[in-house]
């Protein structure tokens, strides 16, 4: 490393942030890239360790020392080239995940972790900034044809390996802009679609063919137009036309919460309500949608879906904003000699959470009060969790004001429909059957189908959709051509 006493003399720097009462009156980002130099000075502190267990905690496999170091000497041209080897769309990571890179990192034993995820960030921005993110058309042509079927990360990433070894690939997207959940599930104000839009344009440049508003699955009877509008394309079609085909589209099943009032007016799914925003935000009209403004919101379930929403909900201009966790609530820090390199379990502050919110955990909700149709209260119970098990506490149950109920405790499946006429077998837990070991990794039990991301794996991170969509790709070129050269 360029700087092997770095970890000893410098201070871990996380990126800065415009206040809150600045960044609520808008959409957009409000993260703030480190410097060259800050980056310098960050990149200084990753260790000459020997075994780089960052680079095994990352899904991608990013090679984190090098273009650290790089970083560290001030070779940035050099550090996207080292960066996009591993991973198609760093602005994404950058941005968004949570850096399980970090949790490896050897400093983070007993210290604070290089900060790589702020590197990663970057060098990602310094590149668009200096043009030196360009199309990579196939020197040749293989004549041979794939449909991606999901406009995802996991779609996006495999459609970009697959047209840069020469196969002629077209993306399916049932709606009217690529991206998937990562256009219509994140928050603009963590990751604005521009970051989408001209990575779109260079895969066009690359080959790539795009059709947005078709729906794949079964024909309508009478017409292949669905009753929104979408044209609906077969999965026969599908294999008749093309060589292979992957289904990439994301866990769109969200948990449900089966209590007394859940048909009040008012209770909603997380994905109904910050969808809606996002195509506020990209010049959509959104007749009758779902404002917090002025509300007592009550958010349901805490990981990152519950936070958007509390973001979300602060930017309507809610009155107030209350997130809760069925779960006992986490240890501040975690036991690192316990539990490092892997990702533990500890309390995390998000940005949203710091822009106001009541939070609370070991909470059940037991039945949604309303008048007149619409809910006005949440009645929850404390709960205790002995031997793995859930008890209520007696004489605990409370009750919230509530004019907004957002349920946001994750996603059980993909799509069913799609997965079912397609005839692919599904796993335990319904999603699409592929192994990821041995000879035909990600194939399906139904000839020349591939399935890939939380198709396969259920929900999970951005950068797991992109290493499933890269591997999955090297799958297809070999399956294909008898030979690839697509890096794994």
């Amino acid at each position: 490393m360029g700087k092997s006493t770095g970890f000893l003399e410098f201070q871990r720097l996380s990126e800065a942030s415009l206040p809150v009462a600045e960044r609520v009156r808008n959409y957009k980002e409000f993260v703030l890239h480190l410097s060259d130099e800050e980056a310098k000075v960050q990149g200084a502190r990753c260790m000459d360790c020997g075994i780089p267990f960052c680079n095994n905690g990352c899904p991608v496999n990013n090679i984190i020392p090098d273009f650290n170091d790089l970083v560290f000497r001030q070779d940035w041209k050099q550090a996207i080239d080292v960066l996009h080897s591993t991973n198609n769309f760093p602005e994404f990571t950058g941005r968004i995940c949570p850096a399980p890179c970090e949790a490896a990192c050897t400093l983070n034993i007993n210290s604070d972790a290089v900060g790589i995820k702020s590197i990663e960030h970057a060098i990602i921005d310094k590149a668009w900034e200096n043009g030196w993110v360009v199309p990579q058309p196939p020197a040749q042509k293989t004549g041979k044809k794939v449909a991606v079927v999901g406009s995802g990360p996991a779609g996006m990433a495999a459609a970009q390996q697959l047209a840069r070894a020469g196969h002629d690939v077209t993306v399916f997207e049932k709606n009217s802009r690529i991206g998937g959940l990562l256009r219509y599930g994140i928050p603009d104000f963590k990751m604005e679609k521009s970051h989408i839009d001209r990575r779109v344009e260079q895969m066009q440049a690359e080959g790539v063919t795009f059709r947005t508003g078709v729906q794949v699955g079964p024909l309508p009877e009478g017409s292949p137009v669905h009753s929104d509008g979408t044209t609906v394309v077969s999965p026969d079609q599908l294999k008749a036309e093309f060589d292979a085909v992957i289904l990439a589209g994301g866990a769109e099943q969200p948990r449900d919460l089966p209590v007394p009032g859940r048909e009040l007016a008012g209770v909603h799914f997380a994905m109904d309500f910050l969808p809606q925003q996002n195509r506020v935000v990209a010049g959509d009209a959104v007749p009758g949608q779902i404002m917090a403004t002025g509300k007592h919101v009550v958010v349901i379930g805490g990981g990152d879906t519950g936070s958007d929403c509390v973001g979300t909900s602060n930017r309507h201009g809610a009155a107030s904003v209350v997130q809760f966790e069925l779960m006992p609530q986490p240890p501040e820090a975690e036991n690192k000699p316990l539990v490092w390199p892997y990702w533990p379990i500890k309390l995390r502050t998000s940005s949203s959470h710091e822009e106001g919110c009541e939070r609370d955990w070991a909470i059940a909700t037991k039945e949604f009060i309303g008048e007149n149709g619409k809910v006005t209260q949440v009645k929850t119970v404390r709960v205790e969790w002995k031997d793995g098990r859930m008890q209520e506490v007696a004489g605990s149950e409370q009750l919230l004001k509530a004019d907004l109920v957002l349920l946001a405790m994750g996603f059980v499946s993909p799509a069913a429909s799609i997965i079912d006429s397609f005839g692919v077998e599904k796993d335990g837990r319904g999603n699409a059957k592929a192994t990821t070991d041995g000879e035909g990794c990600y194939a399906t039990n139904v000839a020349k189908v591939f399935a890939a991301g939380d198709m396969r794996r259920g929900q999970s991170l951005v950068v797991w959709a992109i290493r499933e969509g890269r591997q999955c790709a090297r799958e297809v070129d070999q399956f294909l051509m008898g030979t690839t050269t697509l890096p794994r």
